[in-house]
């Protein structure tokens, strides 16, 4: 085991007095803000075929809206982004990005056409882009290094949990209304987390009237000397550097293709489920949450699991891509597992299991890139969730194009049993297998942007 940093050891200390625990109430109000996004991003994907039908659009078409529309677009404002809410500061940037995607939410209810659907569908994720380099920046200035897994933990289970209330509120609600009035309902959420958030959050905390000197010493004895705790120090990027680091290279990577499979969920699974298993659009919806709710607990294990193991060991390799790239292994082999299970609630459920694991990667990813960052959290965690969101935005377009090619070979075909969506399923599973491998790869010990050899001391 190899020595522990002074950084774990000096949190160990007794505290004069007793900590507040304000930072607490901000993982509250990032979490509602994840849960409004997603809710927002993920509701379009139970009424899918509905909304196909009704505007008069293509599979390929509703891919498109699924996919790019949104991912790439919120992949090419993340950096952007995260640069406004850095200049600026996450209580000015943050609600207004929340404001603008519920807005934009509310917009798809007047869509006619792929035009108006389109639209929106970049408005939020341009507005949605933001979100989380901002909130990486508030975890790095408000929690010390050894709680940042779980406030990652409680990101990525509140993502799911918007995700979850978007599968059930969707099902529930399209059994009194149509598809229109439910975009203007969750749109509603947002806006009025704009204004409690720009009333209670501070940039520092030591500006916070609710943070004691007790709870600012403990933040600050647990942050990373190489962290950047004020906006006014932010360094300039040295872009050429950060293309060239090896570590950025297998943070985006194993992103690409964690988020290329996890966007499943949240883009084609209901319809795969209604074409393999026979179900109904709302019972998919239904069928749906079940792999959500694994996540949404996966998320909020693996975080706990991952700052326990830091602070036992002082080893943030095994805490962070150690934990991270078991658990996407384990995930493959149940999720290939359901390719063999007729029954629809089984199948869901063991896919639902594979799920569970699968979230404890999110946590690890969020932590190492804000751990790796150092005065650089905004544009290395920025760029990780950039190219992330460059898979989740590809896989769903591709998805029609790729049964296509299986339904032209009838061997491949067969192979499949005569169902290209079951081909689809395996598809997920090799995203799986890559994630963990470039995870494998990745070296926690050393920053993004390490030192140069001139720069290194002698």
């Amino acid at each position: 085991m190899p020595d522990r940093d002074p950084i774990f050891l000096q949190q160990d200390e007794t505290a004069p007095e007793r900590p507040t625990r304000a930072r607490h109430m901000l993982s509250l109000w990032l979490a509602l803000a994840a849960t409004t996004a997603y809710l927002c991003r993920s509701c379009i994907s139970v009424v899918e075929e509905t909304m196909r039908q009704d505007l008069g659009l293509s599979e390929k078409q509703m891919g498109f809206i699924l996919g790019p529309a949104f991912f790439w677009s919120y992949a090419l404002a993340q950096i952007p982004g995260g640069a406004l809410g850095e200049r600026f500061g996450s209580r000015w940037i943050l609600p207004i990005f929340s404001a603008v995607w519920s807005l934009g939410t509310a917009c798809w209810s007047f869509a006619k056409g792929f035009a108006v659907l389109l639209i929106g569908r970049i408005g939020v994720g341009v507005a949605q882009a933001g979100l989380f380099p901002c909130s990486a920046v508030a975890v790095s200035r408000w929690y010390p290094l050894t709680e940042r897994a779980f406030i990652s933990g409680i990101l990525g289970a509140a993502m799911q949990f918007g995700a979850l209330l978007a599968a059930f509120g969707t099902a529930a609600l399209l059994s009194v209304t149509d598809w229109q009035t439910i975009f203007v309902l969750f749109a509603i959420p947002g806006l009025l987390w704009s204004a409690g958030f720009y009333w209670w959050f501070r940039d520092d905390p030591e500006q916070h009237p609710g943070v004691n000197p007790a709870e600012r010493d403990l933040i600050a004895a647990g942050r990373d000397s190489n962290s950047n705790p004020s906006k006014a120090d932010a360094p300039s990027v040295d872009w050429m550097r950060l293309v060239a680091s090896p570590e950025m290279w297998m943070i985006c990577l194993q992103q690409f293709f964690r988020a290329a499979a996890a966007v499943w969920f949240a883009s084609w699974f209901p319809t795969y489920l209604q074409k393999t298993r026979g179900v109904s659009t709302i019972d998919s919806g239904w069928l749906t949450a079940i792999p959500l709710l694994a996540s949404l607990l996966g998320s909020l294990i693996a975080g706990s699991v991952s700052d326990a193991v830091l602070r036992r060991t002082g080893n943030r390799a095994l805490a962070r891509k150690g934990l991270a790239a078991a658990s996407l292994l384990v995930c493959a082999g149940l999720v290939f597992s359901a390719y063999f299970i007729d029954q629809p609630a089984f199948a869901a459920a063991v896919i639902g299991l594979g799920a569970f694991f699968a979230a404890f990667a999110g946590p690890c990813a969020y932590a190492s890139a804000i751990d790796m960052g150092g005065k650089h959290i905004t544009p290395v965690f920025a760029t990780m969730n950039m190219i992330g969101n460059f898979g989740a935005g590809l896989l769903p377009w591709l998805v029609p194009y790729f049964r296509a090619l299986v339904d032209s070979s009838e061997p491949l075909l067969n192979l499949f049993g005569g169902n290209s969506w079951n081909a689809v399923l395996i598809l997920f599973v090799a995203m799986y297998v890559l994630a963990a491998g470039f995870w494998m790869l990745l070296r926690t010990d050393r920053p993004v942007f390490a030192p140069s050899p001139q720069e290194s001391p002698a």
